[in-house]
């Protein structure tokens, strides 16, 4: 009997009780073939298919992490034996070899059904722009399915492959999902191997992943997440540290409302109100943020240097044939050629600045949520008006990675017309797992069905994935307290703070003599001591240790015991620095003894 739904919880259950890949996948493929969404570019032939299937026919199940698992690839990315288009018929070529995520997933026990429809070259956000038809959404088609990576989420929505991938540069892999009802991971860029992609923009690019739920996200990108060298823009990932827990608080960004545009949308504000109180209720504070700077640096991205890159990358080709180019495709490519290496650093110096200023914002929040597009059009009004329209689509988007940050589109509720509606996490680069994470815990709150197959969401647990945080936290309560003078000691190692808290009442608490600066010191008592305000701070671990050596005596770093019964490691005074010292235990904390 075939699964009734393709998550990857759902699929292994049916293989563990006997159903075979090659069964599913004759289903599949035919499923493929009879598509009406215009999903597809090529499929692996039948035969090829079957054959790949049948292999896996006499394993255990369980001898491969993704057994059996049908996906999908954009057709920017290679697969071996089938032309790789980018969306361009005259610009094919058929490589020998899989892309190196797509290797990745074969090794795996995954079986790629074909590749999937686009908007030509990556060049687009709206799925319309294609010489091999305007991929339809897959709750309505007269609806853009979302672009450019349109296929790849179609056919996850539609219950044809498990998962997909797409491409982002500057939305590609968060606006389909949200117009499809999936998740869409846009890695941190790097995390991917890029080797064997059609670039866009090659410093922009990144592979994502379309999935029906985040723990199947997240399995996926464990799989394929690895540096490699042979891909220059390719690097480690580094500690993430920021998670968000059941049960703990966390510190929840939001644009300001006058910032938010919905372009006449009547039914999205209010979506978004909802979205916003849904994660409150999983633990968030919302804080309004000023989103002038990210909108700004999203207008940078057509505006600059970024567009010439989309014209290198295929330069030879339009130059040589531009009348194999779909006309808008072609008109904003060969708008790059005009940029001048002037207006290139320009837009570099502007976007050094604008990061400075969006990556303030960490310090004050933990994550930000926005929808992922502000209105869901349709085809006929894209194909009348497809520059605004499409720049419209990009509007929460195109700045994600011009600033490097990673970004998980959840799906958050069906408008009244029955179209779905999406947000987007996003926080600073390698936080992927955590915010896939919590999108695990939004999915199991809101209960959406799968996609657009009407399927329950299934329980599953998320899964474990390799890698410390690689972070350590430190309590202060002197100079170091954020707003005060030796704080950018934190911040310049990429420290952030977590909390405000209370030490137990077990220390005496001193302004030590000498300076300047003048320093407070805390030492443990077995009696008459007193709680002392503090800040937990979060540091990644490779910068602990020239921290703690900047340190001047009689401080140290030792276990400072918290009002909660909680030990971490923390500032402490040597008693034999107390010479001279001033107990001011009874302000309670540095920034009132400061204050008196």
């Amino acid at each position: 009997m075939l699964p009734t739904r393709l998550d990857l919880a759902t699929l292994a259950a049916a293989y563990r009780a006997g159903l075979k890949p090659s069964t599913l996948f004759a289903h599949l493929h035919a499923e493929a073939a009879a598509d009406t969404h215009h999903a597809w570019i090529s499929l692996l032939p039948e035969a090829e298919l079957l054959a790949r299937a049948r292999a896996l026919d006499e394993q255990d199940p369980a001898s491969l992490p993704l057994y059996g698992v049908p996906f999908a690839v954009k057709d920017n990315i290679d697969q071996a034996g089938l032309p790789t288009t980018a969306g361009c018929p005259d610009f094919a070529y058929t490589p020998a070899a899989d892309a190196a995520v797509v290797a990745r997933l074969v090794a795996a026990g995954a079986i790629p059904l074909g590749k999937t429809n686009l908007d030509q070259f990556a060049t687009g956000l709206n799925g319309t722009r294609s010489p091999y038809g305007a991929c339809r959404n897959a709750f309505d088609p007269a609806y853009i399915s979302g672009g450019s990576s349109s296929g790849s989420a179609v056919a996850v929505a539609a219950g044809q492959v498990s998962f997909s991938l797409g491409t982002d540069t500057a939305g590609s892999g968060r606006v389909p999902a949200a117009f499809n009802n999936l998740i869409g991971l846009k890695p941190t860029c790097g995390l991917l191997s890029s080797t064997g992609l059609v670039p866009a923009c090659r410093t922009l690019d990144t592979i994502s992943i379309f999935a029906l739920t985040a723990a199947d996200a997240a399995s996926v990108f464990g799989i394929v997440r690895s540096f490699d060298e042979a891909d220059p823009y390719s690097r480690p990932a580094e500690p993430h540290g920021r998670r968000f827990p059941a049960g703990q608080p966390f510190r929840l960004g939001i644009p300001r409302a006058d910032q938010r545009a919905f372009f006449g949308d009547e039914h999205n504000p209010a979506l978004f109100a909802d979205a916003v109180a849904r994660l409150e209720g999983l633990g968030g504070v919302a804080v309004e943020l000023d989103f002038e700077p990210f909108l700004e640096t999203a207008r940078l991205l057509y505006g600059g240097p970024w567009v010439a890159e989309r014209y290198h990358a295929i330069q030879a080709f339009i130059e040589r044939q531009p009348e194999s180019v779909f006309p808008v495709t072609r008109e904003i490519t060969l708008g790059g050629a005009k940029a001048t290496a002037v207006e290139a650093f320009d837009a570099q110096y502007r976007l050094r600045a604008l990061k400075r200023r969006c990556d303030t914002v960490w310090q004050d929040v933990d994550l930000i949520l926005t929808p992922t597009a502000g209105r869901h059009p349709t085809i006929a009004a894209v194909e009348a008006d497809p520059i605004r329209l499409n720049t419209d689509l990009g509007y929460y988007t195109n700045f994600m990675n011009l600033l490097d940050y990673a970004a998980v589109a959840v799906p958050a509720a069906f408008r009244p017309d029955g179209l779905p509606f999406g947000v987007t996490l996003f926080a600073p680069a390698h936080q992927d797992l955590p915010l896939l994470e919590l999108a695990a815990r939004w999915q199991a709150d809101t209960g959406l069905p799968l996609g657009a197959t009407g399927q329950p969401f299934p329980a599953r647990d998320f899964p474990t994935l390799a890698g410390a945080d690689g972070m350590v936290q430190v309590a202060v309560c002197g100079a170091h307290l954020s707003g005060l003078p030796l704080n950018g000691q934190l911040t310049q190692r990429g420290g952030r703070l977590l909390r405000a808290v209370r030490s137990a009442p077990e220390y005496r608490f001193y302004a030590l003599a000498g300076g300047p600066p003048q320093r407070p010191g805390m030492v443990r008592v077995a009696e008459g001591g007193a709680a002392v305000e503090m800040e937990i701070w979060e540091l990644p671990v490779r910068h602990f240790g020239s921290f703690v050596a900047g340190i001047p005596a009689p401080l140290g770093i030792g276990k400072v015991a918290l009002e909660d019964g909680s030990l971490v490691c923390g500032f402490v005074c040597e008693s034999g620095g107390l010479a001279g010292a001033e107990d001011i235990t009874h302000y309670g904390g540095w920034r009132a003894w400061l204050a008196r």
